[in-house]
This record gives C-alpha cells, structure tokens and sequence, in this order.
C-alpha cells in the first residue's frame, strides 16, 4: 500500500513538472515569435527608410539634356533609383526601386518593393511615360500586407512659401527632386499585443536645384 501510495505521488510530481516544462516552452516560443515579428517590423522601416534616404538624382534622357530626373510618384506608386538595394545593401551597384500599393486579402491592401539593377539611363527609359507603370521583377519584398490604406505623399518646398512651412503633395512630377517622401499605412486590425506598422518619413539628401552646384572644374 505504501508502495503504490509513493508510485502515485512521484507520478503525479513527474506530471506537474512536466506541465510546467511545457507551458514554460510555449510561452517561451510565443515570446521568441514576437520579437522575430517586431525584429521583421524594425527592419522593414529601415530598409525604407534606408532606401529613400540613398535616391540617386539621375536623368531619363527622355527630353536630351534636359531630361527630367529618374524620380515620379502618386498616391500609390513610387519610382526611384537608389544606392541601397535589399539584395546587396549599401555597398551594392545601384537598382532601380519601384513601390507600389496592391490588393490584398479581405479588402485589404499591401505594400510591395521592386527592384531591379540600375545599368545607365537606358535602363530608366520606362520613367519617359506620363503614367507610372510599375514594371515590377523577380526580386520583390511584401513589405507590409493587410492594411486599412497605404499612401505616399512627398515634400515641396516652395520658394515663396517656404519660410511658412513645407508643402505635402500626393503627386511628383516636377522637374527637379522633392526634399521629402512620407508613407503613411496602418493595419486593418490593429493588435495592441504587437508592434504596430509605422509611418515611413525621410529626407531626400539632394539639393533641391541640383543644376545650381558650381563644380570645380566650373570656378577655375
């Protein structure tokens, strides 16, 4: 009878700690999933921004020399070319980046990147169109999906108005380069257990009139 009453009691001692293993593993492996998630989110922000932050001021050649830059944009697509690729980083070959906002699930929306090797202004001979065609590619990156909206703006600067503040237009087709592009997205069901998608705001580090640089060889 003792026997038995000890076989019973190490059992169930054995069961309780193997329990305990468990949910400590479980909640183990839920916590590990949500900083991989909210790693994921930290670091599609940084491509995003790393990637507007490197636009290359290039020309189409579409018009001869006076061609309009490699830049253009609306509400739901953008097309630029940077010195930062997903592939090869910073350290890479210039690409050609394309953005653009897409269906997805349940009335949702997506934002996906494209990108594509930048080889010389024949390879930006697509930006010549008045309408933005996306052109899409094999190497392509969901950067964020199920969103209630998603939507680029981009910062002007006016000289007559530029002491009272900045402009935000929804849609760049001027000649020369914007100071700034925001993309505003927000999750169609927002979970306050997890980190939320945030707003992309960078500074584009060009001059805003580029043909006023004097170079070098020009002062001599």
């Amino acid at each position: 009878m003792e026997l038995m009453v000890a076989i019973t009691l190490v059992a169930a001692i054995a069961t309780g700690m193997l329990m305990a293993m468990r949910g400590g593993l479980l909640s183990l492996n839920k916590i590990q999933t949500r900083l991989e998630e909210n790693r994921h989110a930290l670091g599609i922000q940084r491509i995003l921004t790393t990637q507007l932050n490197g636009v290359i001021p290039v020309r189409t050649n579409c018009s001869g020399q006076n061609s309009p830059f490699a830049f253009r944009g609306n509400a739901s697509a953008l097309q630029m070319v940077s010195t930062f690729s997903i592939s090869e980083g910073t350290r890479g070959a210039p690409h050609i980046v394309e953005y653009q906002v897409a269906p997805d699930e349940g009335g949702t929306v997506k934002l996906m990147v494209y990108e594509r090797l930048y080889a010389g202004p024949a390879s930006v001979t697509g930006f010549c169109g008045e309408a933005i065609a996306i052109q899409g590619s094999p190497q392509f990156l969901m950067a964020a999906g199920r969103l209630a909206y998603c939507r680029f703006s981009y910062r002007q600067i006016d000289p007559d108005t530029q002491f009272r503040g900045p402009n935000w237009v929804s849609a760049w087709g001027f000649p020369d380069m914007p100071t700034g592009v925001r993309i505003e997205m927000a999750p169609a069901a927002p979970d306050p257990t997890r980190l939320p998608v945030l707003a992309v705001t960078a500074t584009l580090r060009v001059n805003r009139s580029i043909e006023d640089l004097p170079y070098v060889d020009q002062m001599q």
